[in-house]
């Protein structure tokens, strides 16, 4: 089964477009975990025709992690409960 437009839809959900760039932010408060991996807060995503890139800056080095589409199990967005 073909989950590679599903994903997209949930990266969209999770990221807003980076102006003039193909690359997508993480939404503030929102949070996202691929494969239940690393947690990702502040990110910076690519999606890319046969790979997502995920790329985050953390003390002071840059950490790029490449997931295939089609490797893709499951996607977590964990925001807090707006009540």
């Amino acid at each position: 089964m073909e989950l590679k437009q599903t994903w997209e839809k949930v990266l969209e959900y999770a990221t807003m477009p980076l102006h003039g760039t193909l690359s997508r932010k993480q939404r503030k408060g929102v949070k996202l975990q691929i494969n239940e991996g690393v947690i990702y807060e502040n990110a910076t995503i690519f999606l890319e025709e046969s790979v997502v890139w995920v790329s985050e800056s953390t003390d002071g080095k840059i950490c790029n992690t490449y997931y295939d589409w089609n490797k893709i199990a499951s996607i977590k967005t964990i925001s807090s409960d707006e009540k």
